[in-house]
C-alpha cells in the first residue's frame, strides 16, 4: 500500500496542506488514518480523491463538488453521477441561450426570443420569464444600474421596455463568461449604441469559455471515474 504525508500531497497537487485539511473537514474524502505518533497519512485512495476534487473543481462548482464527494463517502455512486449529469444539462442549456440571443444579434431582429413575441411593456415577472431568471436577479441588476425600468401608475409594478429587456437578456445570457459590473456596462452601451460587432465578440467569447469548461467538465467526469471505480474495488 502507498503511502503519502500531507506535504507530498500537497506539492504534488499544488496547494497547501490547509486546504488538505479543509477537504478533510468537510468530509470530501475517506477517513484519514494516523500513525502511532498521531500524524495524518495517505494512502492511495486519498491521492486519487484529491486528484478527483481539484479536477473537479475545473469545471464545476464549488457545492456541487463537494455534494459529490459527499455522496461518493457515503457510497451513493449513481446519485453522484447523476448529478454530475444534471451539470452537463445546465450547460448545454447555458450553451443553447447564448447562441439564440447570438442569433438574434446577428439578424438584428430583436421582436421575438424563442419564438415569443416580444411586448411593449412588461412586468418584472413577465421579463423574468422570458430570460429564465429569478426576479431577485433582475432586482439586483436594477440595483447595480445595468437596467433600469418604469413604474406602472396605475399600481407602482415595475414595468420593462422591449430595450431594458434586451438588456436583461444579454445578462442573462452573458453572468458566467462578464464577472465585472464595469464590463457588462460597455457591454450594453455597445447593445444601445447598436455596436454590435462588440456584442457579437462577447458572445463569441462566451461559446469559447463554454467550450472550454465543458472540456473540463469531462477531465473531471475522467478522475471521478477513476475515484468511483478505486472504491469499489476495495468495498468488494
Amino acid at each position: 500500500m502507498d503511502i503519502y504525508t500531507p506535504k507530498q500531497i500537497a506539492n504534488a497537487i499544488n496547494v497547501s496542506t490547509t486546504t488538505l485539511r479543509r477537504y478533510e473537514e468537510q468530509n470530501l474524502i475517506p477517513d484519514v488514518p494516523r500513525t502511532d505518533c498521531n500524524h495524518r497519512y495517505y494512502t492511495s485512495i486519498h491521492w486519487q480523491a484529491f486528484i478527483t476534487i481539484r479536477a473537479l473543481l475545473r469545471g464545476y462548482d464549488i457545492p456541487i463538488v463537494y455534494e459529490v464527494m459527499r455522496m461518493i463517502k457515503n457510497v451513493n455512486f449513481e446519485k453522484a453521477l447523476w448529478l454530475i449529469n444534471e451539470q452537463q444539462f445546465h450547460i448545454q442549456l447555458e450553451k443553447r441561450r447564448v447562441e439564440e440571443m447570438l442569433t438574434m444579434i446577428q439578424r438584428a431582429d430583436f421582436t421575438k426570443y424563442k419564438n415569443k413575441k416580444l411586448k411593449e411593456s412588461m412586468s418584472i415577472g413577465e421579463a423574468a420569464e422570458i430570460a429564465g431568471v429569478k426576479t431577485s436577479a433582475i432586482r439586483h441588476w436594477e440595483y447595480e444600474g445595468l437596467i433600469h425600468s418604469e413604474r406602472n401608475k396605475e399600481n407602482g409594478y415595475r414595468m420593462f421596455s422591449i430595450s431594458e429587456l434586451r438588456k436583461i437578456l444579454v445578462i442573462s445570457s452573458l453572468r458566467k463568461t462578464v464577472y465585472y459590473i464595469e464590463n457588462m456596462k460597455q457591454l450594453l452601451d455597445d447593445f444601445d449604441t447598436q455596436s454590435y460587432v462588440k456584442i457579437e465578440r462577447s458572445f463569441q467569447l462566451a461559446l469559447e469559455n463554454l467550450n472550454n469548461q465543458l472540456l473540463l467538465q469531462f477531465k473531471g467526469i475522467t478522475e471521478l471515474t477513476k475515484y468511483i471505480n478505486f472504491y469499489r474495488d476495495l468495498n468488494t
